[in-house]
């Protein structure tokens, strides 16, 4: 069967061909052999399918250098061992000469009594050089590989031992840290915290009580969830005392995951896991001594330590002269809405408050605090109106803003001390003041002068722009790519931004994606109100034609979390597939996603999520439909993961009449079902925000259903439960609205365990799609 394109192309030749003959018109060979040479070229256009989909190396983009900085400005690298084929060496490099030396040998890492070496999942060293910790044999807990083995080199005496124990069971260490001085290795096992004396290798417990309630040193499943928080212990710069949660889940209900498929009865694991409204976990701060690690004590912060928060505790640089460095403890209300900061000026001393911010909506927490060398920190605030760094001290006096006001700061990089001759501290961070969907590196003085953009202006740079920066500010990794340049990786100079060689270009990707011939994507801006635009793209089928109707399916996410519509690359072979297919692809951000455009934007939506998010999306549909007739108001579709999942709900519930069909994957349906810590963050207590979590809720609408909907979910998923798919699926039949369905035993909320679950997915999500609105024929 041949392509559309190849039919239209071979019907144009014919209708050409039929007119010319009305003339008797001449055909000179050598114009025939020109019209099949590009016949055959067009032949020849790669035509994308599901496998390319799911695999096809050559629409991958290589990934390019993301140096591990050592203090003196020379970087390590893991690389292929010349001398064992079975490990991998640890590099230094020194950018500035281009010279190369090994740190660590793949030999020097075989066991004793063993034949190979140990694998490296990841490596750290000591301040000094001379120990260097690796972890390895790594096993998921939750979202990321947090539990395995770990093993010290000595790399002067080349003597390996692996840390834990003779009780320790395989693959049971996690997070382990050495001390600033290296003589002491900490690590979580088990649910306690340890040290281990990095000669004797004697180790002693801090914490034993540690359970299926209690967790010392790292965190229960709603704090990693939500506060993305994992190892839970903090050394001090001097070495001598580590400070460490204690989260206490007792009282806090558990929820079960249920095995159906692995044994002749279903096996039943519980965890806890707050749903709004329910008992919060019991969060602590304690102090052990290096010295004494067998009495730790409790710092008496302020508040009940169930309807608290603390999302962090950090260490100041220890300042010359001073005895003991701050502990600074930041806490939060339940509500999120005020942030206090409580500073420890020594162990032993009193815990006393410092500062707070507060803000009608909520407190961001996407940030980490960056030090100064006279011990001052960074922090963000968007108290202005805007997202803006300002300089905080220990001492708690007034704040200072770095950053300008009208600006929201989209990270901050990394702050280079002042040289001699410099006023302060320079702070780089990445801005797009004009352009929310695109990001450029900034420059400014920490009080507040010399603001510059580093980012050159131009095309060149039109895009998403990362850097990873050396410690002295001289060069950095500069990472570019946009919705249609694949990523472009390269060492350039600072400040002056001078490429000095480039290390990846993706030239074999970019010459693969041209032969696809697709259209370029579009970036737009649609009106929905008076001095409301939404950002958004589109992606157009390659045989585009103005004068006909598309269907256009609609990708979603829409929460407070994060953006869908961001100038990057992200390869979207499903898109492009769908593209070619004869679809148009469409995203828009709604208000109340992270977008840098200003507090209002972002908060408009407390105590709304799911209403005023899919009033947005449903206004910019309409508009787009009034702009661009070639839009097939009788095929618009939309789908979405998680929160979109939920947004793709509320569309086609909320405005059947638009809406003609949805694909909802790993969804909430109702509010109430999701944790305390996200939910009651956007929408407030449930008792307190009754009607908001109703009226939020995709199920309230769900007997309004007109089109064709699929449901997906993981019966597995430890994130967004399968309740909310069978609490959706019950409402349905009880309004006798029918629906298709597709549950993935066991699968989590990335739905990628198991044999075959990815392309079956994908596979399901095209089907439906392809069979409920179907392309052009």
């Amino acid at each position: 069967m041949l392509s559309k394109s190849t039919e239209l192309i071979l019907s144009l030749a014919f209708t050409v061909f039929f007119q010319l003959s009305l003339f008797v018109t001449p055909i000179l060979a050598d114009e025939t052999e020109a019209s099949e040479q590009v016949e055959s070229e067009k032949e020849e256009r790669p035509i994308l399918t599901l496998d390319d989909v799911l695999g096809g190396e050559q629409w991958h983009a290589a990934g390019g250098l993301s140096p591990d900085w050592l203090p003196d400005g020379t970087y390590t690298t893991l690389e292929s061992s010349e001398l064992h084929d079975r490990g991998r060496d640890i590099v230094r490099h020194d950018p500035a000469t281009g010279d190369a030396n090994t740190m660590v040998r793949a030999a020097d890492l075989i066991p004793a009594g063993g034949s190979s070496p140990i694998g490296i999942d990841s490596f750290s060293f000591s301040d000094d050089l001379s120990k260097v910790l690796i972890y390895t044999n790594t096993k998921r807990v939750w979202r990321s590989n947090t539990r395995g083995d770990y093993w010290l080199l000595d790399r002067s005496s080349r003597e390996l031992r692996q840390l834990g124990g003779d009780d320790a069971a395989p693959a049971s260490l996690m997070f382990a840290e050495l001390s600033p001085d290296g003589r002491k290795v900490a690590y979580v096992r088990e649910r306690n915290l340890y040290l281990q004396d990095t000669n004797t290798f004697e180790i002693s417990a801090i914490t034993t009580d540690g359970s299926d309630t209690v967790v010392n040193g790292t965190f229960d499943w709603v704090y990693e969830e939500e506060f993305r928080l994992r190892k839970g212990f903090r050394w001090s710069p001097n070495s001598q005392w580590i400070a460490y949660w204690r989260i206490d889940d007792a009282g806090v209900p558990t929820y079960p995951l249920v095995n159906m498929t692995d044994g002749l009865y279903p096996e039943v694991r519980t965890y806890h896991y707050p749903k709004t409204g329910q008992t919060n976990p019991v969060c602590q701060v304690w102090m052990a001594s290096v010295n004494n690690a067998t009495t730790p004590y409790q710092l008496p912060i302020p508040g009940d330590a169930r309807d608290h928060y603390i999302p962090s505790i950090d260490w100041s640089p220890l300042i010359d002269g001073a005895a003991s460095p701050h502990l600074i403890i930041s806490q939060l209300n339940r509500e999120q809405n005020t942030l206090k900061f409580f500073n420890l000026p020594e162990p032993g001393a009193v815990v006393y408050p410092v500062m707070e911010d507060v803000d009608d909506a909520w407190i961001d927490l996407d940030y980490a605090y960056e030090w100064l060398q006279d011990g001052r920190f960074l922090w963000f605030s968007d108290r202005s109106g805007w997202k803006r760094v300002y300089v905080a001290t220990t001492a708690g006096l007034d704040l200072t803003p770095v950053t300008p006001d009208g600006m929201d700061v989209i990270e901050m990089v990394t702050v280079i001390p002042a040289a001699e001759g410099e006023s302060s501290p320079l702070l780089y961070f990445s801005a797009a003041p004009d352009e929310p969907t695109r990001s450029y590196l900034y420059s400014v003085r920490i009080d507040g002068s010399d603001l510059k953009r580093v980012t050159p202006e131009g095309e060149t740079y039109s895009g998403t722009n990362r850097y990873n920066i050396s410690p002295d500010g001289s060069r950095a990794v500069h990472s570019f790519s946009s919705y249609n340049h694949p990523p472009l990786t390269q060492w350039v100079k600072l400040p002056s931004h001078e490429v000095i060689e480039v290390i990846e270009d993706n030239a074999a990707l970019t010459e693969s994606m041209a032969k696809l011939e697709q259209l370029p994507v579009e970036a737009f801006r649609v009106k929905i109100d008076e001095g409301v635009e939404l950002d958004g793209w589109c992606m157009k089928p390659t045989d585009f034609d103005p004068s006909k109707k598309y269907p256009v399916l609609f990708h979603v996410y829409g929460e407070p979390a994060g953006q869908s519509v961001v100038d990057r690359w992200s390869g979207g072979m499903w898109n492009r597939y769908l593209a070619q297919e004869g679809y148009i692809l469409m995203s828009i951000d709604n208000r109340g996603t992270p977008a840098p455009r200003g507090r209002e934007w972002r908060k408009c939506v407390h105590g709304q999520i799911g209403i005023l998010a899919s009033a947005d999306q449903a206004a910019a549909v309409k508009a787009l439909l009034a702009e661009r007739p070639y839009l097939d108001p009788e095929r618009i579709g939309i789908w979405g993961v998680s929160g979109g999942g939920s947004m793709s709900l509320n569309a086609i519930f909320r405005y059947p009449d638009l809406y003609k069909m949805a694909m909802a994957v790993s969804f909430i349906s109702n509010q109430r079902y999701y944790d305390t810590i996200y939910q009651e963050r956007y929408m407030g207590r449930p008792e307190n925000n009754p009607e908001g979590y109703i009226d939020g809720s995709p199920i309230t609408y769900a007997h309004q259903l007109k089109g064709d909907l699929l449901l997906v979910y993981g019966t597995g998923d430890d994130n967004t439960h399968y309740q909310n798919c069978e609490a959706l699926v019950d409402e349905l039949v009880a309004y006798n609205k029918h629906f298709s369905l597709m549950a993935y035993p066991n699968r989590t909320h990335s739905m990628g365990e198991g044999r075959n679950t990815r392309r079956h997915y994908q596979e399901t999500l095209t089907r439906f799609l392809m069979e409920k609105m179907p392309p052009n024929k």
